[in-house]
């Protein structure tokens, strides 16, 4: 090749490279840390109408429809073991069964517990609490019976109020909390505590101790009947509350929590007073009521007109799941609903809950449940295979780790988002070390940052992803 010609060549290839330049090479280095110390978020990242608008006419496009959402649901009754149809329960209740289900939950703890003050619980304490089950006092057979809860109730491993910690001055998480029923949950009752005090319930999603004042005991038809009851109004607000009426405090700022249903009279008159109060102004609703002798009756009591709520369901779109979710942005996180709030697999429940889709109530029976939509991971998975399985990640999507659930918003710019209810994260610093940032509350991450230790992405600890669509 002539010398001149050479130059033109390599003056060619100078102009093509500027005009076009190399991609560049992608490194492992960490994100950029803002000020507030949450990797690759933003102002923009926390307003719901920055991720609904990127999905353009996709938002309002539903993933299933009534009927489909209906079909799933029997399916999750008929072949998930963590969900249970009270209704088919049989009129007599084994006493052998009974105790069964309250050994299961009931189990005391192997290692030590601590009080609110941080003092080692004796094991006087749990002799106690064993002796309160009063399992000797379950009967070979009794009647089943039935019972609506009629306020937001803890649901507690054994028949007490006491809060019990893993580690002295680790107040958040009470191991004796197991979850939350709220007002118009139908229970059967299957045992009481030696003292009296508590009853073993047995709900759709969950089997655990409550205090008795919770529950208004009623005829089997009333109260499977309570629930199918029409008209009616879905919660849709992140929680919705009664009026104030100084006539009757039991349905008095009574909360509602997001996904709960409550009958509508709608026949109700117009000019006649709700406990003193215009009913023009609100919905007149019908919610039980615990008399003094412990049974049940049904009042009318007043939701705001200016309460988030829907005469059905909303429609399970991309939207909606997005609205929805960032309805409780910023809620303190809850373990086992406590703090009048609720944890992470409680936060997925109900947001999809008021869309009129069930799923188990627990991360761990969510994240398998054999009615549901899934791709499960282990050991033998890839990370190179998890992150093909990321990018296929849509809104809605449930991305399980061990004992925790994300909800995915969206993708920007390459990186997955998700809403979730969480104690804290970690991510690498700036100088490669493992950061741990405590948030204990709905927040809004990127995925692929988070960190599950020193040398483990959060990706490789994913066991599941579940597509409610």
């Amino acid at each position: 090749m002539k010398p001149s010609n050479l130059f033109i060549l390599l003056l060619a290839l100078a102009l093509a490279g500027a005009a076009a330049p190399a991609p560049a090479r992608q490194t492992e280095a960490p994100a950029a840390i803002p000020a507030h110390g949450v990797v690759a978020v933003d102002e923009r990242h926390l307003d719901p109408e920055h991720w609904i608008e990127r999905l353009g006419a996709a938002a309002d496009r539903p993933y299933l429809d009534a009927a489909a959402i209906a079909r799933q649901n029997a399916d999750l009754v008929a072949r998930d073991g963590s969900v249970r149809d009270i209704a088919a329960l049989p009129a007599e209740l084994d006493g052998a069964e009974v105790r069964e289900w309250i050994r299961a939950l009931s189990s005391r703890p192997q290692g030590e517990r601590f009080d609110a003050a941080g003092a080692v619980l004796p094991a006087t304490f749990f002799d106690a609490l064993d002796r309160n089950l009063a399992l000797d006092a379950v009967p070979a057979s009794q009647a089943t019976r039935y019972g609506l809860v009629v306020r937001r109730a803890d649901l507690r491993t054994f028949p007490g109020a006491t809060r019990i910690f893993s580690r002295p001055g680790d107040t958040d998480i009470d191991r004796f909390q197991e979850s939350a029923l709220f007002p118009g949950t139908p229970v059967v009752i299957a045992h009481e505590s030696g003292d009296g005090r508590w009853l073993f319930v047995v709900s759709d999603r969950y089997s655990a101790w409550i205090d008795r004042d919770a529950v208004a005991i009623g005829e089997r038809d009333t109260v499977l009947g309570y629930a199918r009851k029409s008209p009616s109004l879905v919660v849709t607000g992140a929680t919705a509350r009664t009026v104030y009426n100084p006539e009757q405090p039991q349905v008095s700022e009574l909360q509602f929590d997001m996904g709960v249903r409550v009958p509508l009279l709608a026949d109700w008159p117009a000019d006649r007073a709700v406990h003193g109060q215009h009913p023009y102004f609100g919905h007149v609703i019908e919610l039980p009521l615990r008399q003094n002798d412990g049974t049940l009756a049904l009042v009318p009591a007043l939701l705001p007109r200016t309460a988030d709520v829907s005469p059905q369901p909303l429609p399970l779109t991309p939207a909606n799941i997005i609205g929805q979710a960032f309805k409780f942005l910023g809620e303190r996180y809850g373990w086992g609903h406590s703090y009048n709030a609720r944890d992470c697999s409680g936060f997925v429940s109900e947001v999809y809950r008021s869309m009129g889709v069930q799923v188990p109530r627990n991360t761990r029976d969510q994240s398998v449940s054999p009615a549901l939509d899934k791709t499960l991971f282990d050991a033998s998975d890839s990370h190179a295979d998890r992150m093909a399985e990321v990018a296929k990640l849509k809104v809605g999507d449930l991305v399980y780790i061990p004992g925790h659930v994300m909800m995915v918003i969206g993708r920007e710019n390459g990186t997955t988002y998700v809403i979730h209810d969480t104690t804290g994260i970690g991510y690498r610093g700036a100088g490669g070390d493992l950061v741990r940032i405590p948030l204990n509350g709905v927040v809004v991450t990127a995925l692929e940052p988070l960190m599950s230790g020193q040398d483990r992405p959060t990706i490789d600890s994913i066991t599941s992803i579940v597509r409610i669509r």
